[in-house]
């Protein structure tokens, strides 16, 4: 439920949405179908951002912070996978 639907801003709004929607599923495509590993972690960290992003917007029309909360929680949890997923493919152990 939008906060003020008969804003200009609405449009604004479901355009950027869209655009992010639309960007997902290409990241998708790409870990799916990505050609290296270290292609697919790349891809998997942009995953990660636009998903920050998506609850970023998803929280300004609607007005519940909870969006913001997810976001950081996303982040977090991204950035840590990102690293283990590099430190894998260096060859390493976890317990290093």
């Amino acid at each position: 439920m939008l906060i003020c639907p008969e804003l200009p801003f609405n449009q604004l709004y479901k355009r950027a949405l869209s655009v992010f929607m639309l960007c997902i599923l290409f990241c998708l495509y790409r870990i799916l179908r990505g050609p290296t590993a270290p292609d697919r972690i790349v891809t998997i960290d942009i995953f990660g951002i636009l998903i920050v992003g998506l609850c970023a917007i998803l929280s300004i029309p609607t007005g519940r912070t909870w969006y913001i909360d997810i976001g950081i929680a996303w982040a977090l949890q991204s950035f840590i996978g990102t690293l283990a997923l590099a430190k894998y493919l260096e060859g390493k152990g976890f317990d290093e």
